[in-house]
Protein backbone atom coordinates (compact mmCIF):
# COMPACT_ATOMS: atom_id res chain seq x y z
CA UNK A 1 0.00 0.00 0.00
CA UNK A 2 1.12 3.44 -0.73
CA UNK A 3 2.27 5.72 2.25
CA UNK A 4 -0.97 8.32 1.77
CA UNK A 5 -2.92 5.17 1.61
CA UNK A 6 -1.28 3.52 5.50
CA UNK A 7 -1.32 7.45 6.74
CA UNK A 8 -4.75 7.59 5.99
CA UNK A 9 -5.86 4.17 7.61
CA UNK A 10 -3.38 5.59 10.80
CA UNK A 11 -5.41 8.89 11.01
CA UNK A 12 -8.99 6.83 10.78
CA UNK A 13 -7.66 4.64 14.25
CA UNK A 14 -6.16 7.68 15.54
CA UNK A 15 -9.56 9.74 15.59
CA UNK A 16 -11.54 6.85 16.22
CA UNK A 17 -9.57 6.25 19.28
CA UNK A 18 -9.94 10.28 20.44
CA UNK A 19 -13.54 9.80 19.64
CA UNK A 20 -13.86 7.30 22.34
CA UNK A 21 -11.45 9.47 24.65
CA UNK A 22 -13.94 12.70 24.29
CA UNK A 23 -16.91 10.22 25.08
CA UNK A 24 -15.37 9.80 28.43
CA UNK A 25 -14.33 13.45 28.41
CA UNK A 26 -17.80 14.47 28.36
CA UNK A 27 -18.86 11.97 31.10
CA UNK A 28 -16.09 13.91 33.23
CA UNK A 29 -17.23 16.69 32.86
CA UNK A 30 -20.89 15.87 33.43
CA UNK A 31 -19.47 14.59 36.60
CA UNK A 32 -17.88 17.37 37.66
CA UNK A 33 -20.74 20.20 36.84
CA UNK A 34 -24.44 18.14 36.71
CA UNK A 35 -24.34 14.42 37.55
CA UNK A 36 -26.70 13.75 40.98
CA UNK A 37 -24.77 11.93 43.98
CA UNK A 38 -26.54 8.84 43.23
CA UNK A 39 -25.22 8.50 39.75
CA UNK A 40 -21.57 8.37 40.68
CA UNK A 41 -20.96 4.45 40.77
CA UNK A 42 -22.55 3.62 37.66
CA UNK A 43 -20.60 6.82 36.24
CA UNK A 44 -17.27 5.74 37.41
CA UNK A 45 -17.86 2.02 35.72
CA UNK A 46 -19.07 3.78 32.26
CA UNK A 47 -15.79 6.46 32.70
CA UNK A 48 -13.58 3.30 33.03
CA UNK A 49 -15.04 1.08 30.59
CA UNK A 50 -14.48 4.26 27.74
CA UNK A 51 -10.95 4.57 29.14
CA UNK A 52 -10.30 1.06 29.31
CA UNK A 53 -11.61 1.17 25.36
CA UNK A 54 -9.24 3.80 24.56
CA UNK A 55 -6.48 1.98 25.89
CA UNK A 56 -7.08 -1.04 24.26
CA UNK A 57 -7.87 0.30 21.21
CA UNK A 58 -4.14 2.01 21.14
CA UNK A 59 -2.46 -0.47 22.54
CA UNK A 60 -3.50 -2.83 19.90
CA UNK A 61 -0.57 -5.23 17.77
CA UNK A 62 -2.38 -4.16 14.41
CA UNK A 63 -1.99 -0.13 14.93
CA UNK A 64 1.50 -1.45 16.36
CA UNK A 65 2.63 -2.73 12.77
CA UNK A 66 1.49 0.20 10.92
CA UNK A 67 3.13 2.47 13.15
CA UNK A 68 6.11 1.01 12.76
CA UNK A 69 5.95 0.66 8.87
CA UNK A 70 4.54 4.15 8.76
CA UNK A 71 7.73 5.61 10.74
CA UNK A 72 10.17 3.25 8.29
CA UNK A 73 8.65 5.20 5.17
CA UNK A 74 11.06 7.96 3.81
CA UNK A 75 8.31 9.73 1.52
CA UNK A 76 5.89 11.19 4.13
CA UNK A 77 5.91 15.04 4.41
CA UNK A 78 7.46 16.50 7.51
CA UNK A 79 3.62 17.07 9.77
CA UNK A 80 2.63 14.15 8.57
CA UNK A 81 6.18 12.22 9.64
CA UNK A 82 5.83 13.73 12.92
CA UNK A 83 2.58 12.62 13.92
CA UNK A 84 3.67 8.63 13.50
CA UNK A 85 6.91 9.87 15.49
CA UNK A 86 5.20 10.80 18.22
CA UNK A 87 2.28 8.11 18.37
CA UNK A 88 4.94 5.46 17.67
CA UNK A 89 6.07 6.91 20.82
CA UNK A 90 3.25 6.99 22.51
CA UNK A 91 2.15 3.70 21.43
CA UNK A 92 5.42 2.15 22.76
CA UNK A 93 5.47 4.17 26.03
CA UNK A 94 0.91 3.02 26.80
CA UNK A 95 2.03 -0.74 25.70
CA UNK A 96 3.57 -0.85 29.26
CA UNK A 97 0.03 -0.45 30.75
CA UNK A 98 -2.29 -3.77 30.59
CA UNK A 99 -5.93 -2.88 29.89
CA UNK A 100 -6.95 -4.29 33.24
CA UNK A 101 -4.48 -1.84 35.02
CA UNK A 102 -5.68 1.24 33.07
CA UNK A 103 -9.56 0.30 33.73
CA UNK A 104 -7.87 -0.05 37.89
CA UNK A 105 -6.83 3.55 37.75
CA UNK A 106 -9.80 5.11 36.37
CA UNK A 107 -12.03 2.76 39.18
CA UNK A 108 -9.58 4.21 41.63
CA UNK A 109 -9.33 7.90 40.45
CA UNK A 110 -13.11 7.83 40.18
CA UNK A 111 -13.54 6.48 43.59
CA UNK A 112 -11.25 9.19 44.92
CA UNK A 113 -12.84 12.52 43.17
CA UNK A 114 -16.40 11.39 44.85
CA UNK A 115 -14.30 10.95 48.24
CA UNK A 116 -12.68 14.25 47.81
CA UNK A 117 -16.05 16.08 46.99
CA UNK A 118 -17.52 14.93 49.88
CA UNK A 119 -14.32 15.13 52.40
CA UNK A 120 -14.01 18.75 51.09
CA UNK A 121 -17.58 19.70 51.99
CA UNK A 122 -17.62 18.00 55.50
CA UNK A 123 -13.83 19.78 55.79
CA UNK A 124 -12.21 16.11 57.00
CA UNK A 125 -9.48 14.46 54.95
CA UNK A 126 -9.77 10.94 56.76
CA UNK A 127 -12.84 10.38 54.39
CA UNK A 128 -10.12 11.35 51.31
CA UNK A 129 -7.22 9.40 52.80
CA UNK A 130 -7.88 5.56 52.33
CA UNK A 131 -9.18 6.26 48.44
CA UNK A 132 -6.65 8.71 48.00
CA UNK A 133 -4.11 5.87 49.30
CA UNK A 134 -5.18 3.76 47.00
CA UNK A 135 -4.49 5.97 43.92
CA UNK A 136 -1.00 6.76 45.24
CA UNK A 137 0.23 3.40 45.20
CA UNK A 138 -1.12 2.45 41.54
CA UNK A 139 0.61 6.08 40.36
CA UNK A 140 3.60 4.26 42.19
CA UNK A 141 3.37 0.96 40.52
CA UNK A 142 2.19 3.13 36.55
CA UNK A 143 6.06 4.71 36.95
CA UNK A 144 7.38 1.27 37.81
CA UNK A 145 5.85 0.06 34.54
CA UNK A 146 6.88 3.05 32.39
CA UNK A 147 10.30 2.92 34.02
CA UNK A 148 12.62 5.48 34.99
CA UNK A 149 16.59 7.07 35.43
CA UNK A 150 17.41 7.80 38.70
CA UNK A 151 13.77 9.49 40.58
CA UNK A 152 10.36 7.58 40.00
CA UNK A 153 8.74 10.82 40.00
CA UNK A 154 10.61 11.74 36.70
CA UNK A 155 8.30 9.28 35.44
CA UNK A 156 5.12 10.56 36.04
CA UNK A 157 6.42 14.66 35.12
CA UNK A 158 7.15 13.05 31.93
CA UNK A 159 3.10 12.89 31.21
CA UNK A 160 2.48 16.20 31.57
CA UNK A 161 5.56 17.88 29.88
CA UNK A 162 7.92 15.65 27.83
CA UNK A 163 11.70 15.43 29.32
CA UNK A 164 10.74 17.63 32.78
CA UNK A 165 12.42 15.84 35.22
CA UNK A 166 12.78 16.59 39.20
CA UNK A 167 16.80 17.74 38.30
CA UNK A 168 15.55 20.03 35.96
CA UNK A 169 12.54 21.12 38.16
CA UNK A 170 14.77 21.49 41.30
CA UNK A 171 17.42 23.68 39.75
CA UNK A 172 14.77 26.38 38.64
CA UNK A 173 13.15 26.40 41.76
CA UNK A 174 15.92 26.81 43.82
CA UNK A 175 17.04 29.59 41.25
CA UNK A 176 13.70 31.30 41.57
CA UNK A 177 13.22 30.51 45.29
CA UNK A 178 15.31 32.87 46.76
CA UNK A 179 14.81 35.77 44.70
CA UNK A 180 10.95 34.93 45.05
CA UNK A 181 11.59 35.78 48.83
CA UNK A 182 14.20 38.43 48.93
CA UNK A 183 10.94 40.60 46.68
CA UNK A 184 8.71 39.39 48.52
CA UNK A 185 10.13 40.35 52.25
CA UNK A 186 11.04 44.05 50.44
CA UNK A 187 7.18 44.22 49.59
CA UNK A 188 6.39 43.43 53.19
CA UNK A 189 8.29 46.11 54.79
CA UNK A 190 6.45 48.73 52.93
CA UNK A 191 2.86 49.55 53.83
CA UNK A 192 0.08 47.79 52.57
CA UNK A 193 -2.79 48.66 50.08
CA UNK A 194 -6.19 48.00 50.46
CA UNK A 195 -7.90 45.27 48.68
CA UNK A 196 -11.40 45.70 50.73
CA UNK A 197 -13.29 46.51 47.95
CA UNK A 198 -12.50 42.93 46.76
CA UNK A 199 -15.08 41.85 49.66
CA UNK A 200 -17.88 43.08 49.73
CA UNK A 201 -21.26 41.24 48.67
CA UNK A 202 -21.09 40.97 45.10
CA UNK A 203 -24.26 39.55 43.81
CA UNK A 204 -23.90 35.88 42.21
CA UNK A 205 -25.93 36.31 38.97
CA UNK A 206 -24.11 39.57 38.51
CA UNK A 207 -20.75 37.98 38.89
CA UNK A 208 -21.56 35.17 36.85
CA UNK A 209 -22.75 37.76 33.79
CA UNK A 210 -19.30 39.58 34.51
CA UNK A 211 -17.48 36.49 34.02
CA UNK A 212 -19.27 36.16 30.98
CA UNK A 213 -18.45 38.99 29.58
CA UNK A 214 -14.75 39.05 30.53
CA UNK A 215 -14.30 35.89 28.65
CA UNK A 216 -15.99 37.27 25.10
CA UNK A 217 -13.35 40.25 25.15
CA UNK A 218 -10.37 37.87 25.72
CA UNK A 219 -11.72 36.18 22.55
CA UNK A 220 -13.11 33.19 23.96
CA UNK A 221 -15.85 32.13 21.41
CA UNK A 222 -18.87 30.97 22.66
CA UNK A 223 -20.35 29.11 19.90
CA UNK A 224 -17.18 27.28 19.98
CA UNK A 225 -17.75 26.43 23.83
CA UNK A 226 -19.60 27.24 27.10
CA UNK A 227 -19.19 27.92 30.83
CA UNK A 228 -20.60 26.11 33.99
CA UNK A 229 -19.81 26.62 38.12
CA UNK A 230 -18.10 23.59 39.64
CA UNK A 231 -16.51 23.17 42.77
CA UNK A 232 -12.46 23.49 41.24
CA UNK A 233 -12.22 25.78 38.02
CA UNK A 234 -11.28 23.35 34.84
CA UNK A 235 -10.87 23.68 31.74
CA UNK A 236 -11.61 20.22 29.25
CA UNK A 237 -12.24 19.99 25.59
CA UNK A 238 -13.82 17.52 22.92
CA UNK A 239 -12.08 19.27 19.98
CA UNK A 240 -11.34 22.46 18.97
CA UNK A 241 -14.83 23.50 18.16
CA UNK A 242 -16.16 22.53 21.79
CA UNK A 243 -14.27 23.51 24.81
CA UNK A 244 -15.73 24.23 28.29
CA UNK A 245 -14.61 26.27 31.42
CA UNK A 246 -16.01 25.98 35.05
CA UNK A 247 -15.92 28.67 37.55
CA UNK A 248 -16.77 29.35 40.62
CA UNK A 249 -18.43 32.18 42.39
CA UNK A 250 -17.83 33.32 46.23
CA UNK A 251 -20.24 36.07 47.16
CA UNK A 252 -17.65 38.06 49.27
CA UNK A 253 -15.20 37.52 47.34
CA UNK A 254 -15.10 39.20 43.98
CA UNK A 255 -11.42 38.18 42.63
CA UNK A 256 -12.54 34.63 42.92
CA UNK A 257 -14.44 34.62 40.00
CA UNK A 258 -12.93 37.10 38.24
CA UNK A 259 -9.36 35.87 37.70
CA UNK A 260 -10.73 32.07 37.98
CA UNK A 261 -13.09 32.93 34.15
CA UNK A 262 -9.87 34.67 32.91
CA UNK A 263 -7.43 32.09 33.64
CA UNK A 264 -9.63 29.28 32.58
CA UNK A 265 -10.46 31.23 29.06
CA UNK A 266 -6.58 31.49 28.60
CA UNK A 267 -6.45 27.72 28.52
CA UNK A 268 -9.67 27.62 26.46
CA UNK A 269 -8.48 30.36 23.86
CA UNK A 270 -5.36 27.27 23.43
CA UNK A 271 -7.91 24.65 22.87
CA UNK A 272 -9.35 26.82 20.57
CA UNK A 273 -7.01 27.27 18.59
CA UNK A 274 -5.64 24.07 17.96
CA UNK A 275 -5.55 22.87 14.20
CA UNK A 276 -8.91 20.83 14.38
CA UNK A 277 -7.66 19.28 11.16
CA UNK A 278 -5.17 17.64 13.02
CA UNK A 279 -8.09 16.07 15.38
CA UNK A 280 -6.82 12.87 16.97
CA UNK A 281 -3.31 13.10 15.94
CA UNK A 282 -0.62 14.52 18.32
CA UNK A 283 -0.24 18.07 16.06
CA UNK A 284 -3.83 18.73 17.10
CA UNK A 285 -3.09 17.97 20.63
CA UNK A 286 -1.33 21.19 22.88
CA UNK A 287 2.71 21.27 23.32
CA UNK A 288 2.71 20.22 27.45
CA UNK A 289 0.93 21.56 30.27
CA UNK A 290 3.76 23.78 31.15
CA UNK A 291 2.76 25.66 27.59
CA UNK A 292 -0.52 24.94 28.82
CA UNK A 293 -0.56 26.83 31.85
CA UNK A 294 1.75 29.53 30.24
CA UNK A 295 -1.38 30.53 28.36
CA UNK A 296 -3.71 30.48 31.29
CA UNK A 297 -1.37 32.59 33.60
CA UNK A 298 -0.16 35.33 30.29
CA UNK A 299 -3.90 36.40 30.15
CA UNK A 300 -4.48 36.21 33.92
CA UNK A 301 -1.48 38.19 35.23
CA UNK A 302 0.13 39.39 32.62
CA UNK A 303 -3.12 40.77 30.72
CA UNK A 304 -6.36 40.31 33.47
CA UNK A 305 -3.75 42.04 36.32
CA UNK A 306 -2.15 44.57 34.41
CA UNK A 307 -3.45 48.40 34.74
CA UNK A 308 -4.42 48.76 30.63
CA UNK A 309 -6.59 45.84 30.68
CA UNK A 310 -8.27 47.85 33.76
CA UNK A 311 -8.12 51.01 32.21
CA UNK A 312 -10.65 49.53 29.22
CA UNK A 313 -12.55 46.85 31.30
CA UNK A 314 -13.23 49.00 34.69
CA UNK A 315 -16.31 51.15 34.05
CA UNK A 316 -17.49 47.55 32.49
CA UNK A 317 -17.13 46.41 36.27
CA UNK A 318 -18.83 49.39 37.87
CA UNK A 319 -21.59 49.22 35.75
CA UNK A 320 -22.40 45.45 36.57
CA UNK A 321 -21.71 46.53 40.84
CA UNK A 322 -23.77 50.40 40.58
CA UNK A 323 -22.57 52.25 43.86
CA UNK A 324 -20.12 49.24 45.45
CA UNK A 325 -16.81 50.54 43.39
CA UNK A 326 -18.50 54.47 42.46
CA UNK A 327 -15.29 55.92 45.29
CA UNK A 328 -12.57 53.45 43.86
CA UNK A 329 -9.94 55.04 41.67
CA UNK A 330 -8.37 52.79 38.97
CA UNK A 331 -4.88 53.72 40.72
CA UNK A 332 -6.46 51.80 43.74
CA UNK A 333 -8.37 48.87 41.82
CA UNK A 334 -5.15 47.67 39.88
CA UNK A 335 -2.44 48.25 43.29
CA UNK A 336 -5.69 46.10 45.63
CA UNK A 337 -6.16 43.34 42.74
CA UNK A 338 -2.00 42.97 43.06
CA UNK A 339 -1.67 42.66 46.71
CA UNK A 340 0.85 40.81 47.96
CA UNK A 341 0.20 38.50 51.24
CA UNK A 342 0.52 35.26 52.45
CA UNK A 343 -2.49 33.73 52.03
CA UNK A 344 -3.84 30.19 52.39
CA UNK A 345 -5.37 29.35 49.09
CA UNK A 346 -2.96 28.79 46.17
CA UNK A 347 -5.79 29.62 43.30
CA UNK A 348 -6.42 32.92 45.07
CA UNK A 349 -2.37 33.50 45.84
CA UNK A 350 -0.71 36.71 44.39
CA UNK A 351 1.85 36.44 41.76
CA UNK A 352 5.11 36.08 44.07
CA UNK A 353 3.68 33.20 47.14
CA UNK A 354 1.53 31.60 44.00
CA UNK A 355 5.03 30.06 43.71
CA UNK A 356 5.48 28.93 47.01
CA UNK A 357 2.11 27.42 47.23
CA UNK A 358 3.63 25.43 44.44
CA UNK A 359 7.03 24.16 45.17
CA UNK A 360 5.36 23.31 48.92
CA UNK A 361 3.06 20.82 46.61
CA UNK A 362 5.76 19.83 44.30
CA UNK A 363 8.36 18.43 47.74
CA UNK A 364 4.90 16.83 49.11
CA UNK A 365 4.40 14.35 45.70
CA UNK A 366 7.73 13.89 45.26
CA UNK A 367 8.16 12.22 49.36
CA UNK A 368 4.07 10.62 48.25
CA UNK A 369 6.35 9.01 45.28
CA UNK A 370 9.43 8.32 46.10
CA UNK A 371 7.83 6.60 49.37
CA UNK A 372 9.03 8.94 52.23
CA UNK A 373 5.95 10.03 53.14
CA UNK A 374 2.68 8.19 53.67
CA UNK A 375 -0.45 9.26 52.52
CA UNK A 376 -2.15 9.44 55.91
CA UNK A 377 0.85 12.13 57.04
CA UNK A 378 -0.27 14.35 54.34
CA UNK A 379 -2.38 17.33 56.35
CA UNK A 380 0.83 17.40 58.94
CA UNK A 381 2.96 18.05 56.59
CA UNK A 382 1.12 20.55 54.73
CA UNK A 383 0.74 22.74 57.67
CA UNK A 384 4.35 22.66 58.29
CA UNK A 385 5.25 23.19 55.18
CA UNK A 386 2.80 26.23 54.59
CA UNK A 387 3.94 27.97 58.48
CA UNK A 388 7.83 27.29 57.28
CA UNK A 389 7.16 28.83 53.51
CA UNK A 390 4.66 31.27 54.16
CA UNK A 391 4.43 31.70 57.97
CA UNK A 392 0.71 30.99 57.98
CA UNK A 393 -1.43 28.60 60.11
CA UNK A 394 -3.65 26.38 58.09
CA UNK A 395 -6.78 26.30 60.48
CA UNK A 396 -8.69 22.83 58.68
CA UNK A 397 -8.90 20.75 55.88
CA UNK A 398 -10.64 22.33 53.30
CA UNK A 399 -8.22 25.18 53.60
CA UNK A 400 -5.28 22.80 53.53
CA UNK A 401 -4.48 19.61 51.63
CA UNK A 402 -8.32 19.17 49.97
CA UNK A 403 -8.08 22.67 48.41
CA UNK A 404 -6.77 21.17 45.24
CA UNK A 405 -8.65 18.73 42.86
CA UNK A 406 -5.73 17.40 41.02
CA UNK A 407 -4.66 14.28 43.42
CA UNK A 408 -8.32 13.00 43.28
CA UNK A 409 -7.85 12.99 39.48
CA UNK A 410 -4.26 11.13 39.91
CA UNK A 411 -2.28 13.95 38.42
CA UNK A 412 0.82 13.92 40.36
CA UNK A 413 3.39 15.41 38.21
CA UNK A 414 1.42 18.25 37.48
CA UNK A 415 1.98 21.12 39.78
CA UNK A 416 5.47 21.90 39.04
CA UNK A 417 3.61 23.28 35.29
CA UNK A 418 1.69 26.01 36.95
CA UNK A 419 5.38 27.76 38.22
CA UNK A 420 6.95 26.95 34.78
CA UNK A 421 3.58 27.92 32.70
CA UNK A 422 4.41 31.64 34.65
CA UNK A 423 7.67 31.60 33.83
CA UNK A 424 7.29 30.65 30.06
CA UNK A 425 4.37 33.55 30.24
CA UNK A 426 6.65 36.49 31.34
CA UNK A 427 9.43 35.70 28.67
CA UNK A 428 5.92 35.08 25.55
CA UNK A 429 4.60 38.64 26.97
CA UNK A 430 8.11 40.21 26.66
CA UNK A 431 8.68 39.01 22.93
CA UNK A 432 5.29 40.05 22.03
CA UNK A 433 6.23 43.91 23.24
CA UNK A 434 9.17 43.33 21.39
CA UNK A 435 7.18 42.68 18.48
CA UNK A 436 4.93 45.25 18.83
CA UNK A 437 5.83 48.17 21.47
CA UNK A 438 2.32 49.92 21.53
CA UNK A 439 0.82 46.59 23.08
CA UNK A 440 -0.53 48.16 26.22
CA UNK A 441 -1.96 50.89 24.31
CA UNK A 442 -4.21 48.41 22.41
CA UNK A 443 -5.12 46.57 25.33
CA UNK A 444 -6.18 50.21 27.24
CA UNK A 445 -8.38 50.52 24.27
CA UNK A 446 -10.51 47.20 24.31
CA UNK A 447 -8.09 45.27 21.56
CA UNK A 448 -6.40 42.21 22.54
CA UNK A 449 -5.55 41.29 18.92
CA UNK A 450 -2.20 41.37 19.03
CA UNK A 451 -1.95 39.11 21.61
CA UNK A 452 -4.05 36.67 20.50
CA UNK A 453 -3.17 36.69 16.60
CA UNK A 454 0.57 36.46 17.98
CA UNK A 455 -0.14 33.18 20.23
CA UNK A 456 -2.61 31.89 16.75
CA UNK A 457 0.81 32.27 15.21
CA UNK A 458 3.71 31.36 17.23
CA UNK A 459 1.83 28.77 20.48
CA UNK A 460 -1.58 27.29 18.65
CA UNK A 461 -0.46 25.96 15.40
CA UNK A 462 2.35 23.55 16.29
CA UNK A 463 0.31 21.67 18.83
CA UNK A 464 2.61 19.12 19.72
CA UNK A 465 5.24 19.63 17.06
CA UNK A 466 7.84 21.20 19.59
CA UNK A 467 8.95 20.32 23.06
CA UNK A 468 8.00 22.98 25.38
CA UNK A 469 12.13 23.92 25.49
CA UNK A 470 12.05 24.31 21.47
CA UNK A 471 8.59 25.86 21.25
CA UNK A 472 10.33 28.86 24.09
CA UNK A 473 13.56 29.31 21.99
CA UNK A 474 11.87 29.29 18.31
CA UNK A 475 9.71 32.06 19.62
CA UNK A 476 12.03 34.09 22.11
CA UNK A 477 14.80 33.46 20.50
CA UNK A 478 16.51 31.63 23.70
CA UNK A 479 15.56 28.68 26.68
CA UNK A 480 13.78 28.98 29.61
CA UNK A 481 14.84 32.02 31.66
CA UNK A 482 13.05 33.05 34.80
CA UNK A 483 14.56 36.53 34.66
CA UNK A 484 12.17 37.57 32.48
CA UNK A 485 9.67 36.58 35.38
CA UNK A 486 11.59 38.36 38.08
CA UNK A 487 12.45 41.04 36.06
CA UNK A 488 8.50 41.77 35.58
CA UNK A 489 7.55 40.90 38.99
CA UNK A 490 10.14 43.05 40.64
CA UNK A 491 8.82 46.62 38.37
CA UNK A 492 5.41 45.74 39.07
CA UNK A 493 6.09 45.48 42.89
CA UNK A 494 8.47 48.19 43.37
CA UNK A 495 5.50 50.36 41.64
CA UNK A 496 2.78 49.40 43.17
CA UNK A 497 4.69 49.19 46.86
CA UNK A 498 7.01 52.16 45.94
Amino acid sequence: MSSAGLYDEYKTKMQKIADVKYASAVLQWDQETYLPPKGNEFRGRQIATLTETAHELFISEKLGALLQELNAREDLGIQEKKNVQLSLEDYERNKKLSGAFVREMSEAVTRSYHAWAKARAENNFEIFHAPLHTVIELKKQEAELLGYKVHRYNALMNDYDKGLTVAITDEIFEDLKPQLISLLNEVRQKPQVDNKFLSQSFDTNKQWKFGMEILKRIGFDFEAGRQDISLHPFTINFNSRDVRVTTRIDEHDLGNMTWSCIHEGGHALYEQGLPEEQYGLPLGEYCSLSIHESQSRLWENSVGRAKPFWEHNFQLLKTFFPGQLDKLSIEEFYNGINRVEPSLIRTEADELTYHLHVMIRYELEKRLIEGTLGSKDIPAYWNELYKQYLGVIVPDDKRGCLQDIHWSHGSFGYFATYSLGSIYAAQFYAAIQRQNPSLEEEIARGKNDAILDWLKTNIYPHGRFYTSGELCYNVTGEKLNSKYFIDYATSKFTNIYS
